[in-house]
């Protein structure tokens, strides 16, 4: 019971201090008054702000895989660290790989040790063609002199014909050879290709943030071993209400402030992704960020969105005294400095917006000196 009479009992004296009847403003207290300066508050154009949440991600990532299957190796890097291009992540055992490259090879030469008797096999059938051909003219003459028989004459014809059709036979066996030559050279250049896919390298220079890959488990192609974010590119992805995207445009300021970053980043909207959320009716806007040293996938953010400009009191933010929930400041009231109460809103910079507990004309101190009280007598100064 004691409590509960306490607690109101001392927001009644903190109150009745900072609260001004017309007796006290009549008996103003006596001393050397405190020489202050004091700032007219008055209305100013104060933007319109809306502030959307959202997360960072990286604008350029990869999940790296295998092309190939095959076990792994060796692991070359581990999450977290800085990659630069080309250098190599995984090594996959190629055993089976070179048995094939291998195999292809022995084929190819296999093939080639066939060349010489094909090529003698063409000349062999060239010469029987030529023989033939000089002795079907022999006996065409003869036969045009009636000198031989139609007997003779047909049989020197059939053998021209079967040493046609052999010399034929003979090139079309040494065009075979080259084909097969060409089909194993694309083995073995294929099984070369397929012996590259067992190095892994980076694609571009970034940052390891997830590795899946263990030495003598299965690379499967298309299943991720590493994602790697480009170092240094960065977008919030925020949520934004379906009702305000109107007035958002591609290439528009904002104002983007990020957890762990001890600094507002400026920042532009460089994309609007056209589709709805059906559950939170929000779009995806990306927002580009500068280069911070500080910015990782992942982070929380906010994005503060200028919709317009509206017309409201403020005053500079240090002239505002805060004790705990309570935001008070100090005026200059007909010689006295009086403590005011006041609520305020937005912040913009060094500027606070304030909400009530001052009106357009009144005279607040700024800067404070260390030593005024309230009920103190001040002598402005400009």
């Amino acid at each position: 019971m004691t409590k509960q009479v306490f607690i109101p009992a001392a927001c009644a004296i903190f109150l009745a201090g900072c609260t001004t009847t017309p007796n006290e403003k009549a008996a103003a207290p006596a001393g050397n008054p405190v020489a202050v300066s004091t700032i007219a508050v008055a209305t100013e154009a104060w933007p319109t702000l809306y502030e959307a949440t959202g997360t960072v991600r990286a604008r350029s990532s990869a999940a790296i895989s295998a092309r190939m299957m095959g076990y792994i190796r060796e692991v070359k890097a581990q999450a977290g660290d800085h990659v630069a291009e080309g250098q190599l992540l995984v090594i996959l055992d190629t055993r089976d790989v070179d048995i094939g490259s291998r195999r292809a090879e022995a084929v190819r030469e296999e093939i080639r040790t066939a060349v010489p008797e094909a090529d003698s096999g063409v000349a062999a059938a060239r010469a029987n063609l030529e023989l033939a051909q000089v002795t079907f003219r022999r006996m065409q003459d003869l036969f045009q002199k009636k000198s031989i028989s139609n007997q003779e004459f047909d049989e020197s014809s059939a053998r021209l014909k079967a040493a046609q059709a052999a010399y034929e036979m003979a090139q079309a066996r040494r065009v075979q050879l080259n084909s097969k030559i060409a089909e194993a050279d694309q083995e073995v250049r294929s099984s070369e290709v397929t012996r590259t896919y067992a190095d892994i390298r980076a694609p571009f220079a970034g940052v390891v943030i997830a590795r899946t890959a263990e030495p003598g488990s299965l690379a499967v192609p298309g299943a991720p071993l590493f994602t790697i974010e480009r170092e240094g590119a960065y977008r919030l992805e925020a949520s934004v209400e379906e009702s305000k995207l109107g007035a958002i445009k591609i290439g528009q300021p904002v104002s983007v402030t990020l957890d762990g970053v001890d600094r507002e980043i400026q920042a532009r909207v460089s994309e609007i992704v056209p589709a709805v959320d059906a559950a939170s009716r929000a779009y995806i806007v990306k927002i580009d960020l500068p280069g911070v040293p500080s910015v990782r996938s992942g982070v929380f953010g906010r994005a503060g969105f200028q919709l317009g400009t509206r017309t409201t009191l403020a005053i500079p933010a240090a002239a505002v005294t805060s004790r705990g929930q309570l935001q008070s400041v100090m005026v200059a009231d007909n010689g006295v400095a009086r403590t005011r109460l006041i609520t305020t809103g937005t912040q913009m910079k060094d500027r606070a917006e304030v909400l009530s507990g001052l009106t357009d004309g009144d005279r607040v101190i700024f800067p404070i000196p260390p030593a005024l009280a309230d009920g103190a007598r001040v002598e402005v100064r400009q």
